[in-house]
């Protein structure tokens, strides 16, 4: 019986692991689970030997610095790759272009500084895409162009500095579009195009000062708007009212500011449009004037308005007075003239009389 069990067990571990002349040395690979684990393997080069079944293959914490083309030409049938915490710098156009099967890629933690045009060939099934922590600065329509199948996007803590007009206008499925700590200073018309399905934009930790009032117009299914800890002083009504969801969370703490009465009543009437929530509206904080500096926003508005209105008053008063105190000087000089020509005039007709 024990003999039997041995027999058992041993068939049982043979049938998940793969022969070794299909197994990269360093991986585990279990081909009745259809993975292949190579993290820390200290692998530097593609491509990796591993069972033709494999559907999900880790390459995470290794040496690897390029994606050869057709460097993933023995396993088709992925749907999961991660590359995550490589030295990849550069992928070559057609390097995943047979992975037709892929959903998930994951190249975090890596050197990617430019995305070209062939990066995302063959990439039709894509479901989930994530770039965070590399070094792109700049993104356009050409580094996403075979991803219609995307929905989740993760460009966060890289060194983007501008989003050409429809950079994502390929991905008309997208609900996820992280953009999160990097160098945004402003956001033009155009930025988002198509992206009619997106549920979440997170554009927080950037260094955002300005939006053209058209540039979320495209977004009609977004719910979560997150503007947080960047440099905004003041904002553009139209901008937030231009999102056309109904019930849109919008995130605004971390800003500097600028207390005065205008930006109160923009957010007076941010406040009425029922399908916008202003979710963080009690904790936003003040950074201009000086004298309001960390004071909260709700707690100056009154105040605020009151004294504003009060300083226009009393200046539209002292330029009446000063306005009515000139037209009276003015009127006192013609009379004068007019009595020194009177004076004169009959002055000269007594000279006149007395010949």
């Amino acid at each position: 019986m024990k003999q039997l069990a041995f027999v058992l067990l041993l068939v049982t571990q043979s049938s998940c692991r793969s022969p070794a002349k299909t197994c990269q040395p360093g991986c585990d690979c279990r081909g009745a689970l259809k993975f292949a684990v190579c993290q820390g393997a200290g692998l530097a080069l593609l491509p990796v030997r591993a069972p033709a079944s494999t559907e999900l293959l880790d390459l995470s914490h290794n040496l690897i610095s390029v994606v050869p083309r057709r460097g993933f030409a023995g396993t088709r049938k992925l749907r999961v790759l991660l590359l995550q915490s490589n030295n990849i710098s550069r992928v070559e156009d057609g390097g995943f272009a047979q992975l037709e099967f892929l959903q998930k890629l994951d190249l975090s933690w890596n050197r990617v500084a430019a995305l070209a045009e062939g990066f995302s060939l063959g990439l039709a099934s894509l479901r989930e895409l994530q770039l965070s922590h590399n070094r792109l600065t700049s993104l356009d329509a050409r580094s996403f162009l075979h991803l219609d199948g995307l929905q989740r996007l993760n460009l966060s803590d890289n060194g983007v500095r501008t989003v050409q007009a429809r950079s994502f206008a390929s991905m008309s499925g997208l609900r996820q579009l992280h953009l999160q700590r990097n160098r945004l200073t402003s956001l033009r018309s155009g930025a988002f195009t198509m992206l009619r399905s997106l549920e979440l934009l997170d554009l927080s930790g950037n260094r955002l000062q300005e939006m053209e009032p058209a540039v979320f117009s495209p977004l009609a299914s977004v719910t979560l708007l997150n503007l947080a800890d960047n440099r905004f002083s003041t904002v553009c009504f139209k901008t937030l009212l231009s999102v056309r969801t109904h019930g849109t969370h919008v995130l605004l703490r971390g800003n500097p500011w600028n207390c005065d009465c205008e930006l109160q009543r923009v957010f007076r009437k941010l406040r009425s449009v029922q399908r916008l929530f202003l979710d963080d509206y009690l904790n936003l904080t003040c950074s201009e004037p000086a004298v309001l500096r960390a004071h909260r926003l709700t707690e100056v508005d009154s105040e605020l308005c009151i004294a504003e209105t009060v300083t226009v008053l009393v200046i539209t008063v002292t330029v009446l007075i000063t306005v009515l105190a000139a037209m009276l000087m003015g009127e006192r000089k013609k009379k004068r003239r007019r009595k020194g020509l009177h004076w004169t005039q009959q002055r000269e007709f007594s000279d006149d009389s007395d010949f």
